[in-house]
């Protein structure tokens, strides 16, 4: 990549990341200012704009924290506590992690069962589709609860609940995505297949299925997202002890804004990986798929 290419690239991205800091630690200082003067200033006596600034920036609990105090309590999560400790945030990412990569794994099979009934059955679809874009009505801080108690009296608690509601969100992506993308064989195609004598497991696989990939990975990314918000939407009515959600419910109880920053900008990081593994995927099946170059003859 040369020089230009590089900078143009680059440029945009960290233009917009000084504004977006600029902003925020303006925010920060309007929003907590009021607190500092009462608390911290006023019962000093005379105060000056470099007291106000300074204190402000580095209020323990404030209003808004500034960036360089979530990237403070970020290190020492990461670095400061063993990664079994309750304050390491390589736990509570792992926990959080692990549902969300069960939840999608389960809710992208599920949806890729479904879309494949779908497709192969007028019945199915007229029974199965209503109910399913019908399921995404109910919010889903609605059903964690009752899923929940259900799971709860049935003995299943911890992982199981969460996996439950992860998958939940992300099956709905897969299999929308999915039965477009089955369907996207053109009649000229199928009759082709039929022509060849070919059953209709073939003509899934064969046909159907390679049809459907450039629908299925953009939905599987929309899904990995989902899947994240539902692990951790389930972590919050369990009291779970562990997880980015219970990390958010732990210090919002004691009003540490910092550290609920700071486990908002780890799910977001968790998502931007998982999501990222989805595209590196993608980009190596759809290469893997791409017919070779032709060579030419002497």
């Amino acid at each position: 990549m040369s020089t230009d290419a590089l900078r143009r690239r680059v440029l945009p991205v960290t233009v917009v990341g000084a504004v977006i800091l600029v902003i925020w630690y303006a925010a920060a200082i309007g929003l907590n200012a009021p607190g500092t003067i009462e608390r911290v200033l006023a019962p000093q006596g005379a105060w000056t704009w470099t007291d106000l600034l300074r204190a402000t920036l580095a209020m323990q609990r404030p209003v808004l924290p500034a960036p360089h105090q979530i990237a403070a309590d970020l290190w020492s999560g990461l670095v400061d506590w063993p990664v079994d400790s309750p304050r390491s945030l390589w736990l509570h990412t792992g926990v959080t992690g692990e549902a969300t990569l069960l939840g999608f794994v389960a809710g992208a099979l599920l949806g890729m069962a479904l879309a494949a009934a779908i497709v192969h059955s007028r019945t199915l679809e007229r029974a199965l589709l209503p109910w399913v874009v019908a399921s995404q009505t109910i919010p889903v801080l609605a059903i964690a609860p009752i899923v929940m108690v259900i799971l709860g009296s049935l003995g299943f608690e911890g992982l199981m609940p969460k996996v439950v509601i992860a998958t939940y969100l992300c099956f709905f992506p897969v299999t929308v995505a999915m039965v477009q993308g089955l369907r996207a064989p053109q009649r000229l195609e199928l009759e082709l297949m039929h022509t060849y004598a070919a059953s209709r497991a073939h003509t899934f696989w064969m046909l159907r299925l390679p049809a459907s990939l450039p629908f299925l990975f953009p939905a599987l990314r929309v899904s990995m997202a989902a899947g994240l918000v539902g692990a951790i939407v389930a972590e919050l009515p369990t009291g779970a002890q562990a997880g980015l959600g219970a990390r958010l419910l732990t210090s919002s109880y004691y009003g540490n804004t910092v550290a609920i920053w700071s486990a908002l900008v780890m799910a977001s990081v968790l998502g931007l990986v998982l999501t990222g593994a989805i595209t590196l995927l993608e980009k190596a099946v759809l290469r893997r798929m791409r017919p070779a170059p032709s060579r030419s003859g002497a």
